[in-house]
């Protein structure tokens, strides 16, 4: 969970994405997006270090998963930001999920997903969040090629078991599943951070 003042600077973040000026907009989101990219960084390290689940990464010129940053919101942030960012599409969501969201995305392959529950009342994992911890970045998604494949080898050579017992549909025809990372540099646990493996969906044939 976020200290007070580092909870203050996300909201303070999260209210800038939804700013009138573009520039705001966009600081704000790198700044989101660069918290968010070194928390994943922190939690998958001895990921990358296995050469056959780097390989099921697509990769970015750093040599990073391809990351889009999520952030989850109550609805009327989500519906504040939505409009001052042009009203993008949103995304189609499976019906059993509660959920809503669109993509931002700024230069520098800077990407956020906004994400809030689909009904005021919701009780799916956006709005147990929003309950515990408030607005923030409630996971890291990584751009996977076979998320099946991936899972299997974080099961049998880390050790770490998946939040769901299959791979499951995501957002927009995606295939995803997820893991809760511990945060640790040679000591105790610093935290946990949600990760989500998305497989890109199947091209129209």
């Amino acid at each position: 969970m976020s200290s007070a003042p580092e909870s203050a600077e996300l909201a303070a973040l999260i209210r800038g994405l939804s700013s009138p000026d573009l520039a705001n907009r966009e600081d704000s989101a790198a700044d989101l997006f660069g918290r968010g990219r070194e928390l994943a960084r922190a939690a998958t390290t001895n990921w990358l270090a296995e050469p056959e689940l780097a390989a099921n990464f697509v990769l970015d010129a750093s040599q990073f998963p391809v990351t889009t940053v999520g952030i989850a919101v109550a609805p009327g942030t989500f519906d504040r930001v939505h409009a001052a960012n042009g009203s993008p599409r949103l995304a189609e969501v499976p019906p059993d999920q509660d959920a809503k969201e669109f993509e931002l995305h700024f230069a520098q392959n800077i990407q956020l997903d906004i994400l809030t529950t689909r009904e005021p009342d919701g009780t799916g994992a956006i709005a147990r969040y929003l309950q515990k911890f408030g607005e923030g970045i409630q996971q890291v998604e990584l751009l996977a090629r076979n998320v099946d494949a991936a899972t299997e080898i974080l099961r049998s050579r880390f050790g770490m078991q998946p939040i769901y017992s299959a791979t499951r549909a995501g957002a927009d025809g995606t295939r995803v599943n997820f893991f809760l990372v511990s945060l640790r540099e040679k000591g105790p646990e610093k935290g946990k951070i949600l990760i989500e493996l998305v497989e890109p969906a199947a091209p129209n044939r």
